[in-house]
């Protein structure tokens, strides 16, 4: 049995999330804490525009990427705290770093995490394991998503589909067959979530994100605008595949808008969400199972009640489950798949699913930085 920590902050840039992870070759993995710190305003607005450059100077990727480093110290401090556990106790801390870019297409495919494991490793005294999506990338992968095989060992039931809808800055599905099924676990990114709620609530009020969906629900989906926003390439096209800022973005939001209200967008910025999820549910998921299957939301978006509310009306006759009666919390999975991961790296075992990145192969992911 070991005991790891898993490090994550993802595209909505609101915090840094830590899990400690008890994994073992025997039993499924085991949430045995968790905690969160909130990103410092200045440093979120330093990530923000790194995530938005076409250039930047060698001297400013320097300090965010020190003042990052630290407040995941930070993170792994609070958590061994809360667990009343010791850093000697912990066989790693599987760090994802924070996506700036990620362009798995193209001639020159490369995935980007501001990240120092070095420096990690130093400031917590522990052997820290990183740079995760790269080893997909260079086996002719996505390098994303890499949680389905995480959801795999998790979630797997022995008789009905499961399909895990990760709500954050961007939403991806991983669709889990019944245990014994010869059908390969599929997993991909279906497109926009809280990137663009977020950015555009922000655009119009104070605050980092639309709280509960109220101001979405005060709004009125546009269909026309909805239909000329599910006209873009990438909803159409086929797993594998997965996408980030770099493609979805307020600049591609505005240039689909005419006159519309402020609100209305919002409302149909929830309903592109809900129906980029449903159609590719429809067409991923055997349709005689679409019955039986349960989707499991989480994410900073399961919180969202008026996009809780639609996608479930949306999704019928497919029923949600909350992620909790299967013993996890909503907003530590992607945490603790990568405290999952960097186990895995620790037993010389895979990490990847070649059927949801399309690598040429299962590959040991991520580099062992020693303490």
């Amino acid at each position: 049995m070991s005991l790891v920590i898993g490090l994550m902050s993802g595209t909505s840039l609101d915090g840094i999330d830590a899990a400690l992870v008890e994994c073992d070759n025997h039993h499924r993995p085991v949430l045995r804490e968790a905690t969160g710190i909130d990103m410092p305003e200045p440093l979120r607005r330093q990530l923000w525009q790194l995530c938005h450059a076409r250039e930047a100077a060698f001297d400013t990727l320097a300090e965010t990427e020190e003042a990052f480093c630290r407040l995941q110290a930070q993170a792994v401090s609070a958590l061994l705290k809360k667990s009343d556990i010791a850093i000697d106790d912990i066989a790693a801390i599987g760090s994802h770093g924070q996506t700036i870019e990620h362009r798995p297409g193209g001639s020159f495919p490369y995935t980007w995490q501001l990240d120092n494991p070095s420096r990690l490793a130093e400031l917590t005294g522990c052997r820290v394991v990183a740079d995760f999506r790269r080893r997909d990338l260079a086996a002719g992968g996505q390098g994303a998503p890499l949680a389905p095989a995480f959801h795999d060992a998790l979630f797997r039931d022995r008789q009905q589909w499961r399909v895990l809808l990760n709500l954050g800055g961007f939403a991806n599905v991983t669709l889990l067959p019944p245990e014994g099924s010869d059908i390969p676990v599929v997993g991909f990114d279906t497109g926009p979530a809280n990137a663009l709620l977020d950015g555009w609530y922000t655009r119009h009020h104070e605050g980092r994100f639309d709280r509960d969906g109220a101001w979405a629900a005060q709004g009125h989906c546009q269909k026309p605008l909805l239909e000329r926003l599910l006209n873009d390439p990438f909803f159409e096209s086929a797993p594998p595949k997965s996408t980030g800022r770099e493609h979805f973005h307020l600049p591609w939001l505005e240039s689909h808008l005419k006159e519309e209200a402020p609100a209305d967008v919002q409302a149909t910025l929830l309903a592109l969400t809900v129906e980029s999820i449903a159609r590719e549910l429809e067409r991923h998921l055997p349709p005689d199972t679409q019955s039986d299957a349960r989707v499991i939301p989480c994410g900073g978006g399961a919180h969202n009640i008026a996009l809780m509310k639609a996608l479930s009306v949306r999704l019928s006759p497919i029923r949600t489950e909350r992620c909790e009666t299967l013993g996890w919390s909503p907003d530590w999975l992607e945490a603790g798949a990568f405290a999952w991961l960097a186990w895995r790296r620790l037993e010389g075992l895979a990490g990847n699913l070649p059927s949801v990145t399309g690598a040429a192969g299962p590959r040991i992911l991520g580099g062992i930085y020693e303490r």
